[in-house]
């Protein structure tokens, strides 16, 4: 015989409850659900079909050009900086040289503030500050011979004259500028220009040295004296007791080969020269 009980479903309640809770008015409710896959739940897979490219060569080739330049410069930065303030490239020692008024000594006395500083740190300008005192440098130059050679290259000032002052005579260059003294003027083979130290500077001063500053080394020892009336009017003695009438500074190159030509020339002794004129150098005149 069938059996004529009815199922009865359980809820989501406790298993010993098989009703629902008296006065909630909700009945009984079957709920299924399935769990989400736990690739599902994740976040989204990147796509399989994306391509990656290589970096271009060129422009990996520029970087490492680019890199290789700042590590080679940051290199001889260094190296320079390392040149300028080392003790190895320290000043040991000082050559000098084109001295003839002065001696070696005397520049490398001046100069011993250099001694322990780098050679990258010397300069002319603090080179020629040094010499200042030593009024017989004109020009000056330095050369670095490393590791500790500091080479000096003088150029000294030319004398041209003796200027007589009481006993004394003072031997000055083109400038006026007071390069010794001598109290044997036979001994130095320039002309006298007399007058006294007040003399120098003067307006005759400058047109006389100036004359003589254009002579030839050789002329210029012949020359007992110089001496002018005005800046128009120069006279030159030799020591032979002949005249050079010089006239104005103008053309004295011109004037300087002609009068050294003039003195080459053969000597007739029936008639001595006694005036060589060279005021107009290019018709000159011997008397």
């Amino acid at each position: 015989m069938a059996s004529t009980r009815r199922p009865s479903y359980r809820t989501g309640g406790p298993a010993s409850k098989g009703k629902a809770a008296p006065g909630s008015g909700r009945p009984d409710v079957i709920s299924a659900s399935k769990a989400a896959p736990a690739a599902e739940a994740a976040a989204p897979a990147a796509p399989d079909n994306v391509l990656s490219f290589p970096e271009p060569k060129g422009k990996r080739l520029r970087r490492n050009i680019i890199v290789a330049a700042c590590i080679v410069t940051a290199l001889v930065a260094g190296l320079l900086a390392a040149a300028v303030y080392s003790p190895v490239f320290a000043v040991q020692a000082v050559s000098v040289d084109g001295t003839r008024m002065l001696t070696p000594e005397q520049v490398q006395d001046a100069l011993e503030p250099l001694q322990g500083k780098p050679l990258p740190q010397v300069h002319d300008d603090e080179v020629r500050q040094l010499l200042q005192p030593l009024v017989q440098v004109k020009e000056v130059t330095t050369e670095a011979r490393p590791p500790s050679v500091l080479v000096v290259h003088i150029r000294e000032r030319t004398p041209v004259a003796l200027v007589k002052q009481g006993e004394v005579f003072q031997l000055v260059d083109v400038d006026g500028v007071q390069l010794g003294t001598t109290q044997d003027p036979a001994s130095i083979q320039l002309p006298v220009i007399d007058g006294g130290a007040g003399v120098i500077g003067k307006d005759l001063f400058k047109a006389i040295t100036a004359v003589l500053a254009a002579l030839p080394a050789d002329v210029l020892a012949k020359l007992s004296d110089a001496s002018a009336k005005s800046a128009d009017a120069v006279e030159l003695k030799l020591v032979d007791g002949q005249t050079i009438v010089w006239g104005n500074a103008g053309e004295r190159e011109l004037k300087a080969k002609v009068l050294e030509a003039l003195l080459k020339a053969p000597a007739d002794p029936k008639y001595p020269v006694q005036v060589y004129d060279v005021s107009v150098p290019r018709h000159p005149v011997t008397r």
